[in-house]
């Protein structure tokens, strides 16, 4: 059974703890190496200078060797010379320091632990004809070491102690933010995402942190509005075709009628259903689109071969609102696009045109390259124009700067959109200038060819 994570809180505070005993840890040893070795250093100097003057004494007034512990405080020291007897302090014999002595070796300074149950610093200096040893007691430099050590030994658990409690609270104190926007992101739902979680800094972790946050939160909202309205007008459009079938077939079941009757009603709900069909289609185009899943082929594509051979499948419509519609391209015009989903946006383009523009109106579809080189398609009309409030929101769906005549005439708001789609998907855009009574001019700029492949047998028009 795993055993529970612990919070970030507490673990923040585990670690702090750590960090701190391993540096107290660290600290203390290299304060007991500093003082242990301060201490021994000290202690060698005494006996550096206790052998400099027992030898001097012992070279120049050999008589005055026995008064060195009285005059000097040399209190334990031995001197062995050949042929005289060896001279050494009570104190020496008593702590019985020959035994520290080596007989044929000089000897640094060195620790000793004495029979008498004392620690000595003891060094000799052995010459040919002459050894001179002294010791000094360091007893009392030991017990203030380890009393030291003993004082940062039992210290240390309360540091770590008090880093545990002081680390939780400081982690507390810094992930108070979090816990601030935690409560805050509970309380948002699909119904209040206008709101936004408290930016405190906007320039420390936690501010970018929540300003990340509120970004996704403004996208999810525009996201949720504009399907609200997306969801509103699919549903008025769906239930408008649906409405009138009903109505016709309501009408038709109150009283019997003749075959022509019947048949002109099954046109009608024909008719709607037609009408339905393309509907569901459009927005089924738009969904895959939008989903990644079309890819464009792209390829070197002429637009004026292009642009006669969409005009030609609409041309009927213009003609039966004695409109005229031309194709005008003075120089060849190359693209690299997907002509099939190109095609389709052209399509759109025209079909708009030629919906909007009024019986006996003029349409012109015009392949040129733009003043800084890149190809393009113009559709101009001369239909009743885009007022400058309706041209930013013209090319979303389900909008129509005329709801009521896009109605009539069985449009649902979505050719505009499919073409900017389209133009988009080929890496290209769409501009639009127009001015009401004054027509539209509909502008499709496509990147050039000079990223195509070498090859371009394979082209499509």
């Amino acid at each position: 059974m795993r055993s529970p994570r612990l919070s970030v809180r507490a673990r923040l505070a585990l670690w702090h703890a750590g960090v701190l005993m391993l540096i107290v840890c660290v600290f203390s040893g290299a304060i007991l190496l500093f003082v242990r070795a301060s201490l021994f250093e000290g202690v060698d100097r005494q006996l550096r200078r206790a052998l400099t003057t027992i030898d001097w004494v012992y070279h120049h007034e050999p008589e005055e060797i026995g008064d060195l512990a009285a005059e000097s405080g040399i209190t334990l020291f031995q001197v062995i010379a050949d042929r005289k007897s060896p001279y050494h302090t009570e104190g020496w014999e008593r702590a019985g320091l020959s035994g520290a002595v080596p007989n044929r070796s000089a000897m640094p300074p060195t620790s000793w632990f004495s029979p008498d149950g004392r620690w000595y610093r003891v060094q000799a200096v052995i010459e040919p004809s002459y050894t001179i040893a002294a010791a000094v007691e360091e007893g009392a430099r030991r017990d203030s070491f380890w009393t030291l050590a003993t004082i940062l030994a039992m210290g240390a658990p309360f540091a770590v102690g008090l880093a545990i409690v002081g680390g939780y609270f400081l982690a507390g104190r810094v992930l108070s933010p979090v816990g601030m926007m935690a409560d805050k992101a509970r309380e948002i739902t699909a119904e209040s995402l206008g709101e936004r979680l408290p930016v405190g800094n906007p320039r420390d972790e936690f501010g970018r942190l929540a300003t990340v946050f509120n970004d996704t939160l403004s996208r999810l909202h525009d996201s949720f509005d504009r399907l609200r309205q997306f969801t509103a007008d699919a549903s008025h459009e769906l239930r408008t075709p649906l409405t009138a079938m009903r109505s016709v077939g309501e009408v038709a079941l109150q009283a019997p009628l003749d075959p022509g009757k019947y048949r002109e009603v099954i046109g009608s709900m024909l008719e709607e259903v037609d009408r339905l069909t393309r509907l569901v289609d459009s927005l089924l185009l738009l969904t895959h689109a939008e989903s990644g899943s079309a890819r464009p082929v792209r390829e070197v594509v002429e637009l004026a071969a292009l642009a006669d051979n969409v005009a030609e499948h609409l041309r009927v419509l213009a003609e039966e609102k004695q409109q005229s519609l031309n194709v005008q391209g003075a120089v060849r015009v190359d693209a690299v696009c997907d002509p099939d989903i190109l095609r389709l946006g052209l399509m759109n383009l025209l079909h708009n045109a030629i919906k909007y523009t009024p019986n006996g109106g003029a349409i012109h579809v015009r392949t040129k390259t733009t003043s800084i080189g890149l190809p393009s398609i113009e559709v101009q009309d001369t239909g009743p124009g885009i007022p400058a409030a309706h041209q930013a929101r013209i090319f979303e769906r389900f909008y129509r700067a005329d709801p009521g005549r896009g109605s009539d005439s069985g449009g649902a708001g979505l050719g505009l959109a499919i073409a900017r789609w389209a133009v988009v998907a080929n890496g290209g855009h769409i501009e639009l200038e127009s001015e009401e009574s004054k027509g539209s001019l509909f502008r499709i700029v496509l990147p050039g060819d000079n990223d195509a492949l070498p090859s371009t047998s394979g082209k499509r028009t």
